[in-house]
């Protein structure tokens, strides 16, 4: 070769180009069309490839497309999920109109599990549950976790208060440890991210993290509800996992910009009271000026007169609280090209609260690109910062929340002004501040910048081979202030806490998966990976007290300060594996792998293995001679997962400061009251699951039905207590197993499918079996906080003082005509509910869309500590019959019927010692949402620059039937979301029933 001429090498490399290059350039055609659905209407993001090659585009938002192929013998394939592929030559048309059929015999779902992978709903040997953006919009919650209360089945979701940006509580089939954390793994994207209950340094709740996280940017949230489902990602995991999905760009689609407004009025939903009596006792009027009581035992209001003046007649609670407004703007662009797209997102929401004074703003910025950066090789790289400040005031029946006295203030006095001409509050009785003076001088702020930083590398060096690398990041530094002033009427000197919370959290993942077929019956795939997860958490805190100068909320205006520092890490690494194996789609079999390591537990035992065996059989397969099933499957599971669910350094004592330290210079420590256990072990849950998935009649009938049997061993406990003689007050053990048994059941329907009207139903039903069935050594019980738990009943029992009764169980009444008190602490409620369930209904006909949505508890007791002190008080509703009566019940005294007569207000006052008589069934209905939206058609879009645009009414919390309990909403938990605080209702801040208007539009 280098013998030839230079000028013989050019010419010859023009022939060959001739020869080859040239005929294929010339013979490329430029073909264009329309993808129609059957309704033919233009049917956007329809995937078209040319067969034989990796070329190909999608349909525009008007369903057309334009594509270059090689000539008339070209074959364009044409796929969309839940639709029949089709294949089309081109031929001598440069224009082509497709329409898609839809497949009635593909399940159209694909779903996101663990680690982030998808899958086909239908090869899945476990149960999931999906909800889609759209559901999650539609339910107009300024968090995440909200907007799914009642649609899930086996999911039960707990709001604590009405406060804006208070926490949720989320337990996927049952509680599963009984000190530890309860609730599910978040994942975003594949990442585990933090949702700690944050943001409070005084009385009451706090946060959720997770409402940091902007609704409009994710595309759906599937919950894995059993181990098999999750066991993949580790001892996290074994609570369930909730895994949520952002949206992504468009690719082969021109830039498009969307424009999201809404509004919500929140109207707050009150608890009824009694208004007919005044301020007083035994019947006897006091003014609340000169005349100071707590009790509302005065007389009539009606007809009462001071000096020829009627009394004042106003509902206090009226008249404090306020009509909540909440504004959301959201803008988004989005694109692509064949090689990469992106979308760009700003949210920012404005919420203030029932409670003047108080609110909640969050500005939200996302971005995500993904980019083929070569032909095997592509990247994502997605970057979610949060900025959300907190204005809340304190709960609970603590002297520093103004609750208490709005609840139970008289109709007879007026709180307006504050203060009096001397600057001194105004109270109508004595210790308890004027709650107007408490807005403005006892409050809780916080402000949060969250930082959660994606990348995804996906390599497929050959067909069937895949290798991933994600990094992942979850950053968060919150400042948090609580101020209470110096109040004359408590004899308080005030308080300043200011609290630092750093917390920083990593996760990567290498996931190498394989998957081939061998033959047309048999497709195989193979899963291993390594989890590196690490947690930092860092929490600087100054509090002051006995303040010195009014309205300087600097901690250095506190005469004492006193600082500590909480510090913690904490390690994992994980190996694990997955092996899927599939035979003519007839049969799926899955096995899963995980070896953990964690720093939390002692050398010897801090590496534990578990897995999973799983089968999935798609009976319908055999039966294609019947065309009403659709599609038939029947799954079953087994699995077993690791957990290390304490906190760290639970191994060790370590020491901690010392009080009125330091002294002459001299830092002193003491060994903290809770010892240490070297030797902890992982937990592990259990479980077996069976289940059955059903689509008949063309789909028009889904259904799908698991039953679940989880056990709990060797449940990780701290607090334990200890015998003092120890010099210890507890410790952490491996105290206790539990149970949790259920049946979850979910049931798609659609009545009406025409071409301009649909109905369609969803149901959902969830009914588990929880029981306590060992703790520690021979003890029977152990306290949880609000309640406690009992070997061989459920978890969450109300243990205290109920009536004193006979051997026969009838109440024992004294010598003046009042129910006795029991001598000792009873069982006397238990929180979990009997069953939960949902309905939802959606008609549409043509753009209209109407969607109203009821959910259901039936059971589940709660403590009305509401009720329970307005007994004394007189406030309750029931207090308003105040007649004499005489109680039924023995007279303990001589074992006689009772037929002393007492008064009401002694009757009443006796049931506030009864705890058992505060204990109310919580079973509720509630119409949660409706909501009523227009797309507009596009004929009447044509001459305006919008290429689509929606307008939505939605109303939430519309109608509540509670039969059994008194307060306003049965669904609150008044003191957050941890164990300690689940079960009781204590003068929080009342939910709302909202009315919210959104307009979107997206720009041409």
């Amino acid at each position: 070769m280098k013998n030839i001429p230079k000028k013989c090498m050019v010419g010859l490399q023009f022939l060959l180009f001739s020869l080859f290059v040239i005929p294929q350039v010339y013979a490329q055609v430029i073909v264009k069309g329309t993808v129609k659905s059957e309704t033919g209407e233009g049917f956007p993001a329809v995937s078209i490839f040319i067969k034989g090659t990796n070329r190909g585009t999608k349909t525009d938002a008007d369903g057309k497309f334009s594509i270059e192929a090689p000539g008339p013998e070209a074959v364009l394939v044409f796929t969309f999920v839940g639709y029949q592929k089709k294949e089309v030559q081109i031929g001598n048309s440069s224009v082509l109109d497709v329409t898609l059929e839809t497949d009635i015999r593909a399940l159209d779902e694909v779903v996101v599990t663990a680690l982030g992978i998808k899958r086909e709903k239908k090869q899945l040997t476990y149960s999931t549950q999906e909800v889609k953006a759209e559901e999650i919009t539609r339910a107009k919650e300024t968090g995440v976790l909200n907007s799914l209360t009642g649609k899930i089945s086996g999911v039960q979701i707990t709001s604590s208060t009405g406060q804006p940006g208070s926490s949720s509580r989320i337990v996927i089939r049952g509680t599963s440890s009984l000190l530890g954390d309860n609730e599910a793994l978040i994942v975003l994207d594949g990442v585990p991210i933090n949702n700690s209950q944050t943001g409070n340094a005084g009385p009451g709740n706090g946060v959720s993290r997770l409402s940091d996280i902007d609704p409009s940017i994710i595309e759906s949230i599937n919950v894995l509800k059993g181990s098999a489902a999750s066991a993949l990602y580790g001892s996290s995991a074994a609570r369930g996992v909730v895994m949520i999905t952002t949206k992504n760009g468009s690719a082969y689609k021109k830039p498009s910009i969307n424009f999201t407004s809404q509004v919500s009025l929140e109207t707050p939903i009150l608890p009824s009271v009694q208004s007919k009596y005044a301020q007083g006792d035994k019947g006897v009027y006091y003014n609340g000026e000169d005349q100071k009581t707590s009790l509302l035992w005065g007389p009539e209001i009606k007809g009462l007169t001071v000096n020829g003046v009627p009394v004042r007649n106003k509902n206090p609670m009226k008249e404090f609280f306020q009509t909540g407004k909440t504004y959301t703007n959201s803008l988004s662009a989005q694109g692509g090209s064949d090689k990469s797209n992106y979308l760009l997102s700003y949210s920012y929401l404005d919420q203030t609260g029932t409670v003047p004074t108080t609110n909640y703003k969050r500005h939200s910025a996302f971005l995500k690109f993904q980019n083929q950066l070569f032909d095997n090789l592509t990247s994502t790289f997605q970057f979610n910062y949060v900025n959300s400040t907190n204005h809340r005031i304190a709960e609970g029946y603590g002297l520093e929340s103004p609750l208490w006295t709005v609840f139970t203030a008289p109709f007879t006095w007026d709180p307006k002004p504050a203060l009096d001409a001397n600057g001194n509050q105004r109270v109508f009785r004595y210790s308890r501040n004027n709650p107007y003076w408490v807005l403005d001088n006892i409050y809780n702020d916080s402000r949060n910048n969250r930082f959660l930083p994606v990348l995804t590398l996906t390599y497929k060096p050959l067909t069937w081979l895949t290798i991933s690398e994600r990094v992942g990041a979850d950053v968060y530094t919150e400042q948090i202030k609580y101020f209470e002033a110096p109040s004359d009427v408590l004899a308080t000197k005030g308080v300043i806490t200011d609290r630092n919370n750093n917390f920083r959290q990593f996760n990567n993942d290498l996931i190498i998966e394989a998957r081939k077929n061998f033959g047309p019956d048999w497709d195989v795939s193979l899963l291993l990976g390594n989890n590196l997860f690490s947690t930092y958490s860092q929490t600087y805190q100054i509090q002051g007290t006995g303040l010195t100068i009014d309205n300087f909320n600097n901690v250095s205006n506190a005469e004492r300060q006193v600082s500590y520092e909480n510090y913690s890490r904490k390690r994992k690494v994980g190996f694990y594996g997955q092996m899927n194996v599939e035979y003519k789609g007839l049969l799926n079999f899955s096995l899963t792998g995980r070896y953990d390591g964690t720093s939390v537990l002692a050398k010897g035992s801090n590496y534990y293995a578990y897995g999973s065996a799983s089968m999935g059989f798609i009976f319908s397969e055999l039966l294609s001679s019947v065309p009403a099933i659709n599609f038939g499957k029947l799954r079953l599971s087994y699995s077993k997962v690791g957990n290390d669910n304490v906190s760290p350094y639970s191994l060790t004592t370590p020491y901690t400061a010392a009080t009125n330290f330091p002294f002459n210079g001299q830092n002193g420590f003491l060994m903290q009251t809770t010892l240490g256990n070297a030797n902890l072990v992982n937990e592990n849950t259990n479980e077996f699951e069976i289940g059955l998935e059903m689509k008949l009649l063309q789909n028009r009938i889904g259904f799908e039905a698991s039953y679940f049997d989880r056990r709990h061993k060797d449940l990780l406990t701290q607090d334990i207590p200890v015998a003092p003689s120890t010099g210890y007050s507890s410790t952490t053990l491996n105290a206790g197993d539990m149970t949790n048994k259920g049946v979850e059941v979910l049931l798609n329907l659609t009545p009406v499918k025409a071409d301009n009207f649909s109905w369609d139903v969803t149901v959902n039903y969830t009914k588990i079996k929880n029981t306590v069935t060992r703790i520690y050594g021979d003890q029977q019980m152990l306290n949880l906080g609000q309640t406690y738990a009992f070997v061989g009943d459920p978890y969450g029992t109300f243990y205290n003082y109920g009536y004193k009764r006979n051997e026969q169980g009838r109440i024992l009444i004294d010598d003046s005509g009042l129910p006795l008190l029991s001598s000792d602490y009873q069982k006397i409620g238990n929180i979990q509910p009997d069953w939960l369930g949902g309905i939802t209904n959606t008609f549409r006909y043509k753009g209209i869309t109407l969607s109203f949505f009821f959910d259901m508890k039936k059971g589940g007791d709660i403590m009305n500590s509401d009720q329970r002190y307005g007994y004394f008080y007189g406030a309750p509703k029931v207090t308003e019959n105040r007649e004499n009566r005489v109680v039924s019940g023995i007279r303990e005294s001589d074992g006689q019927e009772n037929t002393t007569e007492v008064t009401g207000q002694a009757y009443f006052q006796r049931l506030n010692t009864i705890y058992s008589e505060s204990v109310q069934d919580g079973t509720y209905i509630k119409l949660r949402n409706v909501s009523l939206s227009y797309n507009f058609s596009k004929t009447l879009l044509q001459k305006t620059p919008f290429a689509t645009a929606s307008l939505t009414a939605t109303g939430r919390n519309l109608w509540i039937y509670s039969p059994h309990f008194t307060g306003a909403d049965p669904e609150v938990n008044s003191f957050g979301t941890g164990n300690n605080a689940i079960g009781t209702y204590a003068y929080s801040v009342p939910t709302s029933r909202s009315f919210n208007f959104t307009l979107s539009v997206t720009f041409k």
